[in-house]
């Protein structure tokens, strides 16, 4: 069968493509951005990639008119203040492009939508499912609360509250009851659906066995990893203040955290199990979730994060906007050094940032990321995804990965930083010897000041950095 993916460089459609090639579909992969999409070389014989933005209606002429069925996997919350607008724009050119196809069968996924009251983010979702559900072909929504898994937004922010913080004066919210569900059973019903006729047309809730509020899955997690927790709630604390909470607890974006924020205090239980039946799944339990997401984490096989999507940071750019670096009018500082063994070198420069630091001065790097947080940035706490391996488009603490090719010798970061202008990192292996560039392009008299007020900082720190990396 051959099927669209869109949103093939999220978290879930990382997961979702090995599966379907290895259930023999052919598959067509739709990226805003080409450059950030590196899958494995074992699945690009079974695959193609298409430049596909949904909110440019000329792109969607790329779609192949004999695709036999699509996925829509593509959300813009926290992307734009108006992400309502947004994914309403997306959808409504999505189902027009899509209805000039062969395509029988159009896979959604969305958010649980069963209560009175619901957030904007889950009055999008419904209102996204009610525009596709228009179209000429037929549609299968597949409705999920919280989704356990390693690398997803709602474990990394549970993992960040219980890890970090051994007494919590959190927000009433986390009375909220929600039904959770793991990745591995969300990309189950994902594949199952399709094709399946009985779901054409209609809507399902997906959730795991258990029934439990956030402050009942805090102290889940915390029991898993044999952490003693107390967990106090406050019955007065604004939307703004929770969100700040949040923001400044997490590795999360504010306006992510403003978003989560409201669909917390909305519930987000199933109505009743009658997919796990139909579709012969058996959800794992949340503790069952839990521990397949720390084996992943400890294994350093995290197929995907969501820190990686750009819905972490504070920019919306293509990668290969700011791929090549500019020299007019930028400040540079620039360093090099001798390498004798280039492998240990190339391993410790694909291993930077993270839990393993920055190889000098890694308490100055924390400051600035605690100053970043403050001023509405990303901070540190993204870390990175994978301890040894590095992709374009990846989070790599407060920078955005552009180009990382180790057999090249070279990689390029693009700080998501606050800052007044633009600011590159790169590394690259010239002649036997490791040349280390950090450019900065201000942006007005505050920019130029910026640059002076860290050169005594930089002499210090960078130069420290490169004497670490090098062997």
């Amino acid at each position: 069968m051959k099927i669209l993916l869109t949103g093939a460089t999220g978290y879930i459609g990382k997961r979702l493509l090995p599966r379907l090639i290895r259930e023999g579909h052919e598959v067509v992969c739709g990226v805003r951005d080409p450059s950030r999409f590196q899958p494995p070389p074992s699945l690009k014989p079974h695959l193609e990639t298409i430049t596909l933005d949904l909110l440019k209606p000329e792109t969607l002429k790329n779609i192949p008119k004999d695709i036999h069925a699509a996925y829509y996997l593509v959300h813009s919350m926290s992307t734009s203040s108006d992400y309502t607008a947004l994914e309403e724009a997306s959808a409504k050119n999505f189902r027009t492009a899509i209805e000039h196809t062969e395509a029988e069968q159009v896979i959604y996924l969305s958010g649980i939508i069963n209560g009175e009251e619901l957030s904007t983010h889950l009055k999008s979702r419904k209102n996204v499912e009610e525009l596709l559900g228009q179209g000429t072909y037929h549609l299968t929504t597949l409705r999920a609360g919280i989704i356990i898994g390693s690398g997803s937004a709602s474990f990394e922010i549970i993992r960040d509250l219980v890890e970090k913080l051994p007494v919590m004066i959190a927000p009433k919210w986390l009375n909220t009851r929600c039904q959770p569900i793991g990745i591995t059973d969300v990309l189950a019903f994902l594949c199952r659906v399709l094709g399946h006729e009985k779901t054409y047309g209609r809507n399902f809730d997906i959730g795991g066995p258990d029934v439990l509020t956030y402050k009942e899955m805090l102290l889940g997690f915390a029991k898993e990893r044999g952490l003693k927790r107390w967990i106090g709630t406050v019955p007065v604390m604004t939307p703004r203040l929770s969100s700040y909470w949040l923001y400044f607890v997490t590795s999360t974006s504010y306006n992510l955290a403003s978003s989560l924020v409201q669909s917390m205090k909305v519930e987000v239980v199933c109505r009743d199990s009658r997919i796990n039946e139909l579709l012969k799944v058996t959800p794992l339990s949340y503790q069952e979730a839990l521990r397949k997401a720390f084996d992943r984490v400890e294994n350093n096989e995290i197929v995907s994060s969501w820190k990686d999507s750009f819905v972490s940071g504070n920019l919306d750019f293509r990668v290969s906007e700011f791929i090549r670096v500019p020299t007019f009018g930028c400040f540079k500082d620039e360093r090099m050094m001798i390498i004798k063994d280039k492998e240990k070198t190339l391993s410790n420069l694909w291993q930077i940032g993270g839990e393993n630091g920055w190889y000098y001065a890694n308490f100055l790097w924390k400051i600035r990321g605690y100053l970043d947080k403050f001023f509405g940035g990303v901070g540190l706490r993204r870390g990175r995804t994978s301890k040894d391996d590095i992709q374009v488009g990846d989070a790599l603490d407060f920078w955005r990965v552009l180009y990382a090719n180790k057999e090249e010798g070279r990689l390029l970061l693009f700080a998501e930083m606050k800052l007044p202008g633009e600011a590159w990192l790169e590394f690259k292996i010239v002649n036997e010897q490791l040349i280390q560039t950090a450019t900065f392009r201000s942006k007005g008299l505050l920019g130029r000041l910026y640059w002076y007020s860290i050169v005594p900082l930089h002499g210090l720190v960078f130069k420290g950095m490169i004497r670490g990396i090098v062997v």
